[in-house]
């Protein structure tokens, strides 16, 4: 698989990563730990070597990684999160507790390191910006923790534009992992910009819009117990409707390129800027390799601008919850 660099600290990584969320969190149960070792394993064999996953995903979704990727050592990158160090009820919804003061920094670390089963984690996000901590302060932890030799790189998950500028003054930032797809396309309105002014990677989640836009959701479909799914916005049966539009144009495309709706988005997400890295999750075989075959197709400038243009044209229902 080809391969793209995020941040200008030069780290390469394979052009589509794996999200490991669904494999134990948002999603329902946790899935067969032997399975998604096999599926891990047939991941690095079609040449994806970037696994993202979180503290907050569960301790044994850092484990699973740390086992999968144990006959990889030094062949893989490997991002986890710090942060989010729990959840708690508001208003009978599942709110985050953010933590990122250094101390809980340094305990947060460790625990990953081990779980994960390596010396040093290669890029090292936080989840989500904790309002009691100043950037800066973050920033210089984590360049401690590079200097230490506990991590290589860092991120930023969700964090407001003057955050990222604060701290990338004080420890360079590697990379940004945001929401990105054809439904949610927010961070093309400013935060490219500054990726491209910084030298920062992009490394987009939920490519796919929840599986949305891989059309194989329709307004009857039921999710398991435990699936954020039942509670998003975009899965409601009247934004369902209203979006179908842009369902339609994927299918156009996709027949056009002999692609998979899946594919196609997530070959215009690659096309769309050289620095941009999705990271679709799945649980499934034929999921994963459906995914990963998005590589190999190649959209030409006249086409994306075609895409673009269409998809300026569609009134997207952006309702994430």
């Amino acid at each position: 698989m080809q391969k793209r660099i995020l941040g200008k600290n030069g780290l390469e990584v394979s052009a589509i990563g794996l999200g490991c969320m669904g494999m134990d969190h948002a999603y329902g149960p946790s899935a067969d730990r032997k399975e998604m070792i096999k599926l891990i394993d047939r991941a690095v064999e079609l040449g994806s070597d970037f696994f993202d996953t979180a503290v907050v995903y569960g301790h044994a979704n850092e484990e699973l990684l740390g086992d999968a990727l144990q006959p990889y050592k030094g062949k893989v990158v490997i991002a986890t999160k710090f942060g989010i160090t729990g959840t708690e009820n508001k208003d009978g919804r599942p709110a985050h507790v953010l933590d990122s003061s250094p101390e809980s920094i340094r305990k947060q670390v460790e625990g990953s390191l081990k779980r994960l089963k390596v010396d040093c984690i290669d890029l090292y996000y936080q989840h989500r910006i904790d309002p009691k901590v100043e950037p800066e302060v973050v920033a210089e932890v984590m360049k401690d923790l590079m200097s230490e030799g506990k991590i290589k790189h860092w991120g930023l998950s969700e964090a407001p534009i003057d955050y990222i500028r604060r701290a990338d003054t004080v420890c360079s930032i590697t990379a940004v992992e945001n929401q990105y797809s054809m439904m949610w396309r927010k961070p093309e309105k400013e935060l490219f910009q500054v990726c491209e002014e910084l030298g920062i990677g992009f490394v987009a989640y939920s490519p796919l819009g929840n599986g949305f836009l891989s059309g194989k959701y329709t307004k009857g479909t039921k999710y398991q117990e435990g699936d954020f799914r039942n509670f998003m916005g975009r899965f409601k049966p009247e934004v369902i409707d209203h979006n179908q539009k842009l369902l339609d144009l994927i299918a156009q495309i996709a027949k056009s390129k002999k692609a998979t709706l899946a594919q196609t988005v997530l070959a215009w997400e690659l096309a769309q800027k050289p620095y941009i890295v999705p990271i679709p999750g799945t649980t499934k075989l034929h999921r994963l390799e459906e995914n990963l075959g998005a590589a190999n197709i190649h959209l030409t400038k006249e086409e994306l601008a075609s895409i673009n243009e269409a998809l300026s044209e569609i009134e997207i229902d952006e309702t994430h919850f």
